[in-house]
């Protein structure tokens, strides 16, 4: 039967699996955003939130995406006999998987997680970070190829319309749920002297 793997389990394996400081702020900020939709959509906060913690814990050890991330990580939620549908969900964040996102927490991971990461790399680039950053800039810098190369453009197209929400709305949700840990995730900004 499964059981429940608590925010602080998920964080112990996140901290024994991942050393890189970047990592651990990306996969913090996707359960950030994937906590504010599960508030939002009265769904279970904390299956949604360790969910996006753990969806990249194996990809510092493990970045092959032919044997290795996010193989690595459903296995060994199995193994603690984790809820199925994270497992599912991480599958189906990883789009050469190949596995269909056909539940809202699936469709959710996938959209917040390349957007999290984007809209960070954006905030760290301007001097107020996050505060005050706008759907429409996060919006420009995306339709700059050059910026945040990594970020599949089309993920990010294809997360909004896969939760059936705008493109627009979505990047504000985000922005929104980022903002109030922006100092944690390292997207403060610069503090202006006086």
């Amino acid at each position: 039967m499964a059981r429940a793997i608590d925010q602080d389990e998920a964080r112990t394996l996140l901290e024994e699996w991942v050393t890189e400081p970047s990592l651990r702020r990306h996969c913090r900020g996707v359960e950030v955003a994937m906590r504010a939709y599960a508030r939002a959509g009265g769904e279970d906060e904390e299956l949604w939130g360790v969910t996006g913690l753990l969806h990249d814990a194996d990809y510092e050890r493990h970045p092959d995406a032919d044997t290795g991330h996010p193989r690595m990580i459903m296995a060994e939620l199995e193994r603690r006999d984790a809820p199925p549908e994270m497992a599912d969900a991480i599958a189906g964040h990883a789009a050469y998987m190949e596995v269909p996102r056909t539940t809202p927490l699936a469709r959710t991971l996938f959209a917040v997680d390349e957007l999290s990461g984007f809209v960070a790399a954006v905030a760290k680039v301007r001097p107020q970070g996050i505060h005050g950053l706008t759907p429409k800039s996060v919006r420009k810098k995306l339709k700059t190829a050059s910026f945040a190369a990594a970020v599949d453009r089309e993920d990010v197209r294809l997360g909004a319309e896969e939760l059936g929400v705008d493109l627009a709305d979505h990047v504000a949700f985000v922005i929104a749920a980022l903002e109030p840990h922006a100092e944690e995730l390292g997207i403060a900004g610069t503090p202006a002297e006086g």
